[in-house]
């Protein structure tokens, strides 16, 4: 271990130095810092919001709810928060998707989060105010819940890295910010009705959205049957006991068992009857799609036979716009067709699966909004010609949805985010390629579509006044007088209107039963809005629809955890059926606004600087008879906004004690991310013994020290350039040489990366990696070192079903030159079988193909006093090969085998393989199997 830990030191040094290099062994997608933000901080009573210009006034009004949030929860936890909370927003999800307070990537549908190490609070304005109050009083529960345990375990001298089960965190905070929540209730329903639902013993099981609900609908549970103070001692009790079973069981008063029982019982009481008057709708509709996910369906005729729906789905990891032709009853003729492939290049670098996204004009024109580098773009996608024909893309307009053509096909109606956070209704021209804004305000905008003369637009939004206030309603808008008028007024939210291919009605989504149904506008005689009627009855919900006739329609329905397209009739419905609800239009009186920070009590507005706290700090030391003392320590600090970072490491080499202070090695690094060009510096000082068998295959003592620059410019998501200069002065002592070599080393590198891969539970599954890389190191002071380097690595994996898939690799290092170092190979991660280092020279080639496929998804042993549940295990069959030649070496290896991998926490993937080895270049097997264990990911 003595020997291992400088090693470590030395590892752990390289990773968090090469933080601008994107993980998983030099490849990975990219982070782009498109935008340079001017922040600046808002310092109120309890809070220092950091937010910049262009959202000033929608960060004052995120200020308001955050104070309202602190007073509310102070209460409700018996607890208040005495340290100043960092609040950080954004105003929309690209440039959310830009920050650098943690690494990870953030993908659509993440709402904000709570950062542990620092306590920072992260939340960006994704739809509605009310829905940006919500996610702000959701992050505020972790704060009080993170804090209220720290100090607790604190009190009790225990260590303070426990924490309950991440269920429980977030559907306490989802319990605590939710008055009511479709899509969690349908969720809910979904999973009960369909025997989905998964009870407490096996909460751990489940991840993602599924989890913030049934940990919600548990808070609900328990605050029915053991009253909702009990949910608040169970943070209290937290400290008593080593499981969070054994907390829930004392708390509670029973066992784990019953109170899993009693939950079981309770959704089934709550849900079962719901199917006396509601429906599936695999009973009351045709099903028409049966794999992925499925959205944004719009219908087109070209002719009398020939019919098809375009659409948005995700049926093989990457979300792509679809074609499904329809024969005269509206059902499928062959597979869908894939038209346009998403999420494998810039152009198309993401598409918002869940949002409205795609519409077709009567001209066989189909407008699709993709996420496109830092912003949102519109693209026309023309079907005679089979391609895309324009593209239209704002830069102070940052995200699109709900694109609407009109009905002579000359304008396009959409809602757009500006860098205010204002989301608001536009129409483009596409003959004159104007662009007009037709709202202007902080209220939430959506779903606009065209009358039948294209002189009103509808649309929803939360504009609703009076009682009903914050609710989306539907609203129209005449574009010559610019008058704005009530169309619904109900205590629901609307969306997603769409007119009868003949105009005479109106229908939209609506979830005033709880879930999204669909429902018709009623007029008076004086074409004024009365009510609507209620025409399906689905116990789940509908999220979007297009007409295929004047009373046929095509949905996008939720059930069994699957987005699927539905056709259905609505003439078919009957009367018993359809509920109406009137409008009382009266009540619409008083206009809501959002109310921001008291301004009495904001203490400062300043210009963000940069102050520097601690990210991490750990070390260790030893003392030894034989070997002396020896230890190291790695530091590292940055600004809050995560975009600046400095790294300190020292440790010490030494054998025996007498060395100790030749043995000391030392390095500062700075990394800079703020903006798009990432770049990184620093200086070292290493010295040690060392033994290094890509060269000389001895015994040396070096002392090496200098600096180094490298920088990381990414060209999308998927692509980037990396180049980095070291210049070090080395000094090495090698036994069996009379004197010391001595160099003062450059090394040149210049890389290009490329990565559109998906991964499953270990590994890659789909799309491609590539990295090519181009190298020069010399010696400019003695000449003693002059080479050149080359490294091609592509991988390309072949997906030949939802969950089994080839990889393939083929992989390319040259090294050449006087004293050119030796590249070495063996070991799980290339040639399995074979002991690290078995090949090794100056050139050397490395493939590998492999089929990876499922074995056990999930696995459960019971034992008398505890259990073991293992899920995600996979299979693979291998093939390797290898080869490394010099002046000095040639050997070509290989093997053959099969193993299986294991998920561990979402964080490890154990290895273990079985297999013959190849040598003899080639010649033989040898007789023995081998039997292999690693950890790490697939290649």
């Amino acid at each position: 271990m003595l020997n291992r830990f400088p090693k470590y030191l030395a590892v752990c040094f390289v990773l968090l130095t090469t933080t601008i290099n994107a993980q998983f062994f030099f490849f990975g997608r990219n982070k782009v810092q498109y935008e340079e933000f001017n922040w600046k901080v808002l310092k109120t009573e309890h809070f220092d919001i950091y937010y910049y210009e262009e959202f000033e006034e929608l960060a004052e009004i995120g200020a308001g709810y955050a104070e309202k949030a602190f007073e509310h929860h102070k209460v409700t936890f018996n607890h208040i928060v005495t340290r100043r909370i960092p609040l950080i927003f954004y105003n929309t999800l690209p440039h959310f998707q830009q920050t650098n307070v943690i690494s990870a990537y953030l993908p659509e549908g993440v709402g904000g989060f709570f950062e542990h190490l620092k306590g920072r609070v992260v939340v960006p304005l994704l739809t509605s105010l009310s829905e940006f109050e919500r996610v702000i009083t959701h992050e505020m529960v972790h704060v009080y819940m993170t804090d209220k345990i720290f100090r607790s375990l604190t009190d009790h001298r225990l260590p303070t890295t426990r924490r309950p089960p991440l269920w429980f965190e977030e559907g306490l905070s989802d319990y605590l910010s939710y008055q009511w929540d479709t899509q969690g209730q349908m969720i809910m329903r979904d999973a009960v009705l369909n025997n989905f639902f998964i009870g407490l013993e096996n909460m751990n099981r489940i991840g993602g959205y599924v989890m913030y609900k049934f940990g919600q609908n548990f808070m609900e549970f328990v605050a029915h049957e053991y009253g909702r103070d009990k949910i608040f001692l169970t943070i209290d009790n937290f400290w008593r006991f080593s499981t969070f079973n054994e907390v829930l069981e004392f708390t509670l008063g029973e066992d784990v068992e019953t109170i899993g029982a009693k939950w079981d019982y309770y959704v089934k009481q709550r849900y079962f009857p719901l199917m006396e008057n509601k429906f599936p709708h695999s009973i009351k509709a045709k099903k028409i799609t049966n794999e992925g996910f499925n959205f944004s369906p719009s219908y087109y005729e070209e002719n009398d036979s020939t019919r098809s729906i375009y659409f948005i789905a995700n049926r093989d990891g990457y979300t792509s716009v679809y074609k499904q032709s329809l024969d005269k009853d509206f059902k499928p003729n062959d597979d869908a067709e894939k038209i346009i492939q998403g999420e494998r290049d810039a152009e198309f670098e993401a598409f918002h699966l869940t949002l409205p996204s795609l519409n077709v004009s009567k001209d066989g024109l189909v407008a699709i909004i993709t996420k496109s580098g830092g912003t949102d773009a519109l693209h026309l996608y023309s079907i005679e010609e089979d391609e895309v024909i324009k593209t239209y893309q704002y830069s102070n307009l940052l995200t699109m949805q709900g694109p609407r053509f009109s009905n002579d096909g000359k304008r396009l109606a959409f809602v757009a985010t500006d860098k205010k956070g204002f989301t608001d209704v536009f129409i483009l021209n596409l003959e004159t390629e104007e662009l007009e804004r037709i709202t202007n305000d902080y209220y939430f905008d959506k779903d606009p579509v065209f009358d039948k003369d294209d002189k009103t637009i509808i649309f929803s939004s939360d504009r609703t006044e009076g009682i009903f206030e914050k609710h989306f309603n539907l609203f129209s808008y005449d574009l010559d007088t610019h008058k704005m008028d009530y169309l619904t007024y109900v205590k629901a939210d609307i969306s997603t209107p769409h007119f009868t291919p003949d105009f005479k009605d109106l229908y939209f989504g609506c979830d005033y039963d709880g879930t999204l149904n669909i429902y018709k506008l009623d007029r008076d005689d004086n074409d004024q809005p009365i009510g609507m009627t209620q025409y399906t009855q689905f116990v789940t919900s509908i999220y979007d629809f297009t007409f295929t006739t004047d009373s046929n329609i095509i949905t996008t329905a939720f059930e069994k955890f699957s987005f699927q397209f539905y056709e259905l009739n609505l003439d078919a419905i009957p009367d018993s059926l359809k509920t109406f609800v009137g409008f009382n239009f009266n009540f619409a009186e008083e206009k809501w606004e959002p109310k921001p920070i008291d301004f009495s009590s904001v203490k400062e507005r300043l210009q963000y600087e940069n102050t520097y706290t601690l990210d991490y700090a750990f070390s260790q030391f030893q003392t030894d008879p034989v070997y002396g003392s020896r230890g190291g320590a790695l530091m590292a600090l940055s600004d809050l906004l995560g975009n600046d970072r400095y790294i300190f490491m020292i440790y010490n080499t030494a054998e025996v004690q007498s060395e100790i202070l030749k043995n000391f090695n030392v390095a500062i690094s700075r990394i800079n991310l703020k903006q798009r060009t990432n770049y990184g510096y620093g200086i070292f000082h290493y010295s040690g013994r060392r033994y290094d068998i890509r060269e000389s295959e001895k015994w040396f003592y070096e002392r090496s020290y200098g600096g180094y620059f490298s920088l990381l410019y990414p060209f999308s998501f998927f692509e980037r350039l990396e180049a980095s200069i070291t210049i070090a002065n080395s000094d090495k002592d090698v036994d069996t040489e009379p004197l010391p070599r001595k160099s003062l080393l450059l090394t040149n590198s210049l890389s290009f990366i490329h990565d559109n891969s998906i991964w499953g539970p270990t590994g890659p599954m789909d799309g491609s990696r590539l990295r090519i890389l181009l190298g020069y190191t010399s010696d400019i002071r003695n000449s003693n070192v002059n080479y050149y380097s080359f490294i091609f690595d592509y991988r390309h994996y072949f997906r030949t079903s939802q969950r089994t898939a080839i990889a393939a690799r083929g992989a390319l290092f040259v090294n050449n030159g006087k004293r050119a170092r030796r590249y070495f190979a063996g070991g799980s991660w290339d040639l399995r079988g074979w002991p690290r280092w078995s090949i090794r020279g100056e050139k050397m080639w490395l493939s590998s193909v492999e089929f990876r496929f499922p074995l056990i998804d999930y696995v459960a042993v019971r034992l008398p006093f505890f259990g073991l549940a293992f899920a995600n295990i996979r299979g693979a069959a291998f093939f390797d090969a290898g080869s490394a030649w010099d002046k000095e070496y040639k050997q070509t290896l290989g093997s053959v085998g099969v193993g299986f991998r294991m998920n561990l926490f979402n964080a490890i993937t154990f290895r273990y393989d079985v297999g013959k080895k190849i040598e003899d270049d080639f010649g033989r097997f040898q007789p023995k199997l081998f039997y292999q264990f690693f950890f790490g990911w697939d290649f």
